[in-house]
């Protein structure tokens, strides 16, 4: 069963974030792919994260293809206009991908090349609303497509983000525009992010809209105080103390995370989790095993 069937089937889903390496070599990239293969559903695919030059995810997603992974190839808005990312889903799909995860992308001023110039021809929601479009045949051009890709497309939001009421209405239209799943940022504070899933499920546009909250395992004190103070990112002070006490900050951010995923998981209304290691791919093993979510 693919990503798309086992949610439709009310599985609960596991999926990892792979960052590609600044390499033209595929076995850098296998060399991250065997750390963590066979520990999800599905590994996201990540699209220049940090506004950063690595290997394309598409050819990022093949390499997992042919490494018996399912992908889902993420792109950002930012590096391409609506002709190349056309271009660009019809290929993936002629090359077998069929997960999409559609987003803006981290602006050019916080990379490594903060002059490059961006696009942002169009925004994840008309990304979103093309894709759709595609899939029924038809660019949005109107042109007829000898064949449709087969898509399964995703999108992300914030549930700490504010003004929530914004976020909210985003996640709604991106829902509307044609997302089939949504994945979030980490979470942390499970009180509020319940809090906010009972208020999404009220909203129309969700109802079929499968939720994969974000995971995101912690290494030390430093790193959770420093991310803490990013903006949209909520962390509670019981869980900044935890890491602060802990003599072992890796094992304490696995118990941290794997709690999380557990109280998750009893949530109504939620398909999975997806877990971004931020380059910690020996963690994601030891993650999995320990919130006993190996598929």
């Amino acid at each position: 069963m693919d990503l798309q069937s086992k949610l439709d089937a009310g599985k609960f889903v596991t999926t990892v974030e792979i960052g590609p390496p600044r390499s033209a070599d595929g076995s850098d990239l296998m060399k991250i792919v065997d750390k963590v293969k066979g520990c999800a559903d599905a590994y996201n695919i990540t699209d220049n994260q940090t506004a950063a030059v690595r290997m394309s995810s598409l050819a990022g997603s093949v390499v997992c293809l042919q490494n018996g992974l399912e992908p889902i190839m993420q792109m950002v808005c930012r590096d391409r206009n609506r002709i190349a990312m056309q271009s660009d889903v019809l290929g993936a799909s002629a090359l077998g991908v069929k997960n999409i995860l559609c987003l803006s992308g981290d602006h050019q001023i916080f990379g490594t090349q903060p002059d490059a110039k961006n696009v942002y021809d169009i925004d994840s929601t008309q990304q979103l609303m093309i894709f759709s479009k595609m899939c029924k045949g038809k660019l949005w051009s109107n042109d007829e497509l000898k064949a449709s890709p087969d898509l399964f497309l995703g999108a992300v939001t914030n549930p700490f983000g504010d003004p929530r009421e914004l976020h909210m209405i985003r996640l709604a239209n991106k829902s509307a525009a044609g997302a089939q799943f949504v994945q979030t940022q980490p979470v942390f504070d499970v009180t509020a992010f319940e809090d906010w899933l009972k208020t999404v499920r009220g909203l129309e546009q969700c109802k079929g809209t499968k939720i994969i909250a974000g995971i995101l395992p912690m290494k030390s004190y430093d790193a959770t105080k420093r991310l803490s103070k990013v903006p949209g990112m909520a962390i509670p002070n019981d869980v900044l103390e935890r890491m602060r006490e802990a003599t072992d900050g890796e094992s304490e951010g696995i118990r941290i995370a794997s709690e999380t995923i557990e109280r998750i998981r009893k949530m109504k209304g939620i398909s999975g989790i997806h877990i971004m290691p931020v380059y910690w791919y020996s963690g994601v093993r030891r993650l999995v095993e320990t919130a006993g979510i190996i598929p």
